[in-house]
């Protein structure tokens, strides 16, 4: 048989199964067409209504009065008793807030992101650093937001501000962050201090029991202030390092203000702080990268026509560091993550100093090595360099599980009547290791370093077990 034909007689057969068949064909076209008529319509019905809603909120905020300010004796606006709109007191639907929080609820579960919302953080300095942190803090589910700074908006620093625009230049910008804000999230109360942190002035200024304070500021005298104020009143604070003539992404850390290193800012505040009586307890962000190519440049208003019109005070800025933007928008969202992070109650987080240590790693798995072939009688181990990099630094924070921080760190098996591995290592100061090796295998570890020690050492193993399964 030709092809032709198989397709005529195919096509004779079909049509006669349809003939036979029809109710039962129509039946189910009928249930097909009506299944995708409900489907429609529902997705129709929930897309009209979300439309619905979102139009509601716009007109609210439509509805909020146009802003005022006052002229003050220091010759910048100050907002007026007029300034926080009514908006901000509504009850806006819950369920559109929490869809917009989504994604942060599933990471950080619905109560924490509650704890979040009912934050109160004050971000001191709104340049570069400073907007983004205010404005990732915001996005986060922060609604309550103060903001500091005198300055006003340049075209020079178009380049890395979050939210200004053409439009805003001229203008505070504090003032702009706080129009813009509004856009993003009108249930927020965000107050906009348009003055110039100071000692004489913090009280006033950090008002009202912060649960975070954010450091953004360029003044290194005003942000060492800053800093000793919060620590001596036991405000949370993390600060800003030096964000100007660094280029390398991968090089920017969030550590104790103690542990940085090849930041020249970081350096000048850590001599500052000391002179104070202040040597660690301040978290920083910084970059471990050494600027290069680095000259002071003149002010790039100066190429503008009428550019004195622009800037904050006359004469304020001579001199600048040139700054590539995305450099201090990263800052402000380690600062941001850092600070959501802490008030979200996230477990676990400890930020690492990373530092250039991988002649300590080669030296602890070389001692690794030996110990495990003299006590235990192991020629080889499950971990190479970069494991023990790994286990040292992120598993036990680069310190002894009984003594904390140590010149002379190794690593050795826990309970010595199991194998080496993740579950089963810790970190000890060599001369604690020595005595460890000695004790006998069925050791009462709970009796020999009490119970904290086994404790700490039980809930790391337990992480790094989920770690290692959700990995796997």
């Amino acid at each position: 048989m030709s092809f032709a034909d198989r397709v005529s007689d195919y096509s004779e057969k079909f049509s006669q199964f349809l003939s036979q068949n029809q109710s039962a064909v129509r039946l189910t076209l009928t249930v097909v067409a009506s299944s995708a008529l409900t489907a429609t319509s529902i997705l129709g019905y929930q897309a009209v209504r979300r439309r619905k809603k979102v139009r509601s909120i716009k007109a609210e905020v439509a509805a909020a009065p146009a802003h005022s300010t006052v002229l003050t004796s220091f010759g910048t606006l100050q907002p007026s008793d007029s300034e926080k709109p009514s908006f901000a007191s509504k009850e806006f639907e819950e369920s559109l807030i929490h869809e917009q929080l989504s994604r942060n609820i599933a990471f950080l579960g619905k109560e924490n992101v509650e704890k979040i919302r009912k934050s109160f953080v004050i971000v001191v300095g709104a340049g570069g650093v400073g907007s983004w942190a205010a404005l990732m803090l915001l996005r986060s589910g922060v609604e309550r937001i103060r903001i500091i700074d005198f300055d006003q908006v340049t075209l020079s620093s178009l380049n890395r501000h979050a939210v200004a625009t053409q439009a805003d230049v001229g203008t505070p910008k504090v003032k702009a962050i706080q129009k813009h804000f509004k856009q993003i999230m009108p249930q927020a109360d965000v107050d906009a201090r348009i003055e110039l942190f100071s000692i004489a002035n913090a009280d006033d200024l950090l008002e009202g029991n912060p649960d975070y304070v954010i450091d953004a500021i360029d003044n290194i005298e005003t942000k060492v202030d800053l800093m000793q104020y919060c620590y001596n009143k036991k405000l949370p604070v993390i600060a800003s390092m030096g964000a100007g003539a660094k280029a390398d992404p991968t090089r920017i850390q969030i550590a104790d203000v103690s542990n940085t290193f090849e930041d020249p800012l970081a350096r000048a505040v850590r001599k500052k702080l000391k002179k104070r009586g202040i040597v660690s307890g301040v978290p920083v962000v910084y970059s471990t990268e050494k600027p290069h190519h680095v000259k002071l440049l003149p002010l790039e208003e100066e190429k503008v026509d009428n550019a004195e019109d622009y800037a904050a005070l006359p004469d304020f800025r001579s001199r600048i560091l040139p700054v590539l933007g995305t450099i201090p928008s990263m800052f402000g969202m380690a600062i941001a993550t850092h600070v959501i992070l802490v008030l979200g109650n996230w477990p676990n987080f400890e930020p690492l100093a990373v530092k250039n240590r991988e002649s300590t790693y080669q030296k602890i798995h070389k001692e690794l090595l030996v110990r495990e072939a003299t006590v235990y009688n192991q020629k080889t181990i499950p971990f190479d360099v970069r494991d023990v990099g790994y286990i040292f630094e992120e598993m036990w924070l680069g310190k002894s599980i009984i003594s904390g921080p140590a010149d002379k760190p190794a690593l050795v098996r826990w309970d010595r009547s199991k194998p080496l591995s993740y579950s089963n290592v810790v970190c000890l100061t060599r001369e604690e290791a020595n005595r460890h090796d000695k004790l006998p295998a069925d050791t009462d570890l709970k009796a020999q370093y009490g119970e904290d020690v086994v404790k700490l050492v039980e809930k790391r193993f337990k992480q790094e077990k989920i770690i290692q399964e959700l990995w796997e």
